[in-house]
Formats: structure tokens, C-alpha cells, sequence
């Protein structure tokens, strides 16, 4: 007889729709547990709208009913759309600029430049993501390149995850530790009335820290994986992908192929340019891959047909991922229809309040870290906390830099954790990876910048640190 084998059996992890409807429907339980209450919103000293911090009343309680709860999920799709949309486009042009060969025999080349160097990939590339956030908090941006660089970590011996993570993990460790971000650091301050950019000094030692930390975990992973493959999570996934790469096929760029690579690479000029110049965003950037993936067509003399069905091809096969961040929204849309939102925020505010001057500054940096999971945009979560955690930080022994210290560490950190945050779920989507997977692997490197967060707060608040 043949002895069994024992199966290894680790902690399951939830379907993340199921994870998702989960926390909507106990979202809708508070409704009627939590008061019902709210802030006034003012137009802040930089245009945008912020709470005021001495408006909180409760009002009359509005408990989210059965179709209420089911109507938050048609509802938070509605309101995420522009981000569903972005996803399918680039599922769709990918796929065409897939079916052309040019990607795939462009990162051959690469491969075979690379020889035994590949790993250098790894740092170089996530260092290049992590300007990006750091700089100008470039996130949703950075989508396009994760399925270049999962075929690209995939052809040297790593898995998908490597190729995701160097794209998402790179961007936010440096979105986290940003120095210059107008849009976390810039805003937080205007708010807090600091001066524009201060105290870089202690965020840019914090910046390469925290970008460190990232790329030697992903190396790390991706150097055991290449040893041994087995280990891989993902490893049925990347067998089964349609995008691999063939070794043995030409290495010679046709004339189309290489009109598509350069069409590539001026896409993203131009994308860098309309972000920069002109706020370009969602609606913008689905614009311009629309347009890459028809050019790409012409320029391989692709027939219509083809075109069309590649581009459907390519939005099926990321639906599952797209729509979830649709159902991430769902939670927002239950608390804001409850009027719980606000007192949850009071609620902790005053917590944090009472805590001893010497602890404070902590309390304010897990108060963020929770936040960011029920409002993952880094400038909504500014507007809403700040104004509250500002003058609080005067009250209680807390610098007004160490308050926006741990708001942007506390938005930062868990965007690419999180299944609400639209970046992570458009992200996964494109990698075509499952997020309790990505969770899994993930979730440890969360934990060791998290902590990394919390011991540069300590250091914060011991040195005061202002605007130095």
C-alpha cells in the first residue's frame, strides 16, 4: 500500500469577492449600531475640500437596508468606473500589442543582452518605479509595465509575482516614503500650514530605507524562485499563461514590430508629459492605449477582425479583476449612505486624544494605516484626516511635521495589501494573479515597512521634528 502523503495545509485565504461582500455587509451592521454624524466641508488654502474640524454633529441615524447593501455594489462600480475602464483598455491594447510579437521579441533580446545579469533588472527597475512615486506620486501610472515586466521576470527564471512586485511594490515603497509628492505630502502640509516641502531631510534618509527594504525582498524571493521554481505560489498560473516567451523563436525585429516598440515607448513619453504638464488621469490615460493598440494593428497590417477579437480577448480575460474594484467601492458607498464615515473618524480622533503625550504621534500613525483601508486615495484621505490631526498634534505634543509624517506613511504602505485599493486590484488584474496569493507573498514585506514606518515616527517625535 501506498503511504498517504500529508497534504500541507496553511491558512485559507478568502476568495476576494467573497472578502469584499463580507466587510460591505458588516459595513451595513454598523449602520445601525454606529450614530449617524458628520463634518462640514470647507474649501481649503489650496482650493480643495477639507473638513472642518470644529463642525462634528450627529444627525439622524440612516441605517443602509437589505437593497441598500445590494444596490452598493452596482453603485460602487458606477463610481469606480473610470478605473474599471482603464483596466479593460489596457487588457485589450496588450493583447493586441501582444499578438503583434513585438514585446516578446523585444525582451528576448533584452534576455540574451542580460545574460547572467538579469537580477540587475530587479533593483534598477524598482529604484526607476520608486522615483516615479516618490517625485510626482505616480501610481496608477505605472499599470502599463506590469505585464512587460511579468514576461520579462517570467523568461529569466522568476515568476509573475517578481514582475508584478517590481512595478507596485517598487512605485509605492517610494508613493510611501515620497519627499517631493504633490499630491500626499504637498497637500497634507498645505493643510497643516507648513511650508511646502519641508523636512525633506528626515523623509529622503526614510525614502531610501524604505525603497531598500523593498527591492532586497523582492530579490531576495525572486533568487529562490529562479533555484527553485517549486516554491513559486504562482507557478501553475505561469504555466498556463498565454504570453510566454519563446527562446528558440527569431530574434529579429520585423519593420511593423519595430514601429510598435517605438509606439510603445512614445506613448509612455506622452503619457509622462500630459501627467505632468496637463493632470492628465484616468479618462486621458485609456485614451492614449486605445490608440497605441490601433496603431499597433495598422502598423502589422493586422485585418479589423483580428483586431477586434484581440481586443475582446484581452478584456475578458481581466474582467474578473477589473470589476473588483468596483466591489472595493462598495464598502465607501455603505459608510457614506450610513453617515458613519465622519463618526468613525470623530470616534478615533478622540481616542487618540487621550492618549499619553509620548504615544500620540503612534496613535496618529495607526489611525492612518487604518484609514487608508476605507479610503485608499492618498489627497481624499488627506482632506478628510488632516484638518482633524493638525491642530490635535498641537494639543497633544505632536509636531504638525511628524502629523503629516504619519499620514502619508499610513496612506502609503498598504496600497498594494489592501483588495479596496483600486492601484492593487487594476494591478493584479493585468498580472493576472489572484490577490489572496499576492496577499501571501506580499503580506510580510507590509509588516517589515509598517514597522519601519513606526520606528521613523519614534525618531519624529523624539527629535521634533519640524520643518528642518
Amino acid at each position: 500500500m501506498k503511504k498517504r502523503e500529508k497534504v500541507k495545509k496553511g491558512l485559507p485565504v478568502p476568495n476576494v469577492y467573497v472578502l469584499m461582500l463580507f466587510v460591505v455587509l458588516l459595513c451595513g451592521i454598523l449602520t445601525y449600531i454606529v450614530p449617524a454624524g458628520e463634518y462640514s466641508r470647507v474649501e481649503g488654502s489650496g482650493g480643495q475640500e477639507v473638513v472642518d474640524p470644529d463642525s462634528f454633529h450627529y444627525r439622524e441615524q440612516s441605517p443602509v437596508g437589505v437593497m441598500g447593501l445590494l444596490e452598493s455594489v452596482p453603485q460602487g462600480l458606477v463610481e469606480s468606473a473610470g478605473m474599471i475602464f482603464l483596466i479593460f483598455i489596457l487588457g485589450g491594447a496588450f493583447q493586441v500589442v501582444q499578438e503583434t510579437g513585438a514585446i516578446h521579441t523585444g525582451v528576448a533580446l533584452l534576455t540574451n543582452k542580460l545574460g547572467k545579469k538579469e537580477f540587475i533588472v530587479i533593483p534598477v527597475m524598482m529604484f526607476l518605479f520608486s522615483l516615479g512615486g516618490a517625485l510626482y506620486g505616480m501610481a496608477e501610472e505605472t499599470l502599463p509595465f506590469i505585464p512587460i515586466m511579468i514576461l520579462l521576470a517570467t523568461s529569466v527564471g522568476y515568476d509573475s509575482l517578481v514582475g508584478t512586485a517590481i512595478v507596485l511594490a517598487g512605485s509605492t515603497a517610494g508613493f510611501a516614503a515620497a519627499f517631493l509628492n504633490p499630491f500626499t505630502v504637498g497637500i497634507a502640509q498645505g493643510i497643516a500650514g507648513l511650508p511646502l516641502l519641508s523636512g525633506m531631510g528626515l523623509r529622503v534618509i526614510l525614502y531610501i530605507c524604505m525603497v531598500t527594504m523593498a527591492i532586497c525582498y523582492v530579490l531576495r524571493y525572486a533568487l529562490k524562485v529562479k533555484k527553485n521554481p517549486e516554491i513559486s505560489t504562482v507557478r501553475g498560473i505561469d504555466r498556463n499563461r498565454t504570453d510566454k516567451l519563446d527562446m528558440d523563436e527569431s530574434k529579429k525585429l520585423t519593420g511593423g514590430q519595430i514601429l510598435v516598440l517605438l509606439t510603445f515607448a512614445g506613448t509612455i513619453g506622452v503619457l509622462i508629459f500630459g501627467v505632468f504638464r496637463y493632470g492628465w488621469y484616468l479618462q486621458e490615460i485609456s485614451a492614449l492605449f486605445f490608440g497605441m493598440s490601433v496603431l499597433s494593428a495598422l502598423f502589422t497590417k493586422m485585418s479589423p477582425n483580428q483586431y477586434g477579437e484581440n481586443l475582446a480577448k484581452g478584456m475578458m480575460g481581466i474582467a474578473g479583476g477589473a470589476l473588483a474594484v468596483g466591489f472595493a467601492r462598495a464598502i465607501l458607498v455603505v459608510l457614506e449612505q450610513g453617515g458613519i464615515m465622519d463618526t468613525i473618524l470623530f470616534g478615533i480622533a478622540k481616542g487618540v486624544a487621550w492618549l499619553p503625550g509620548q504615544i500620540s504621534a503612534m496613535g496618529m500613525y495607526l489611525f492612518q494605516c487604518l484609514l487608508n483601508y476605507v479610503i485608499p486615495s492618498g489627497s481624499a484621505q488627506a482632506a478628510v484626516s488632516m484638518p482633524i490631526m493638525a491642530p490635535l498634534s498641537d494639543l497633544v505634543g505632536v509636531t504638525r511635521q511628524t502629523s503629516v509624517l504619519a499620514f502619508q506613511l499610513g496612506d502609503g504602505i498598504s496600497n498594494i495589501f489592501t483588495p479596496t485599493s483600486g492601484l492593487l486590484m487594476a494591478g493584479l488584474a493585468l498580472g493576472k494573479i489572484p490577490w489572496n496569493k499576492w496577499a501571501r507573498f506580499i503580506g510580510p514585506l507590509i509588516l517589515l515597512e509598517y514597522l519601519l514606518g513606526a520606528v521613523f515616527i519614534i525618531i519624529a517625535q523624539a527629535v521634533h521634528y519640524g520643518p528642518f
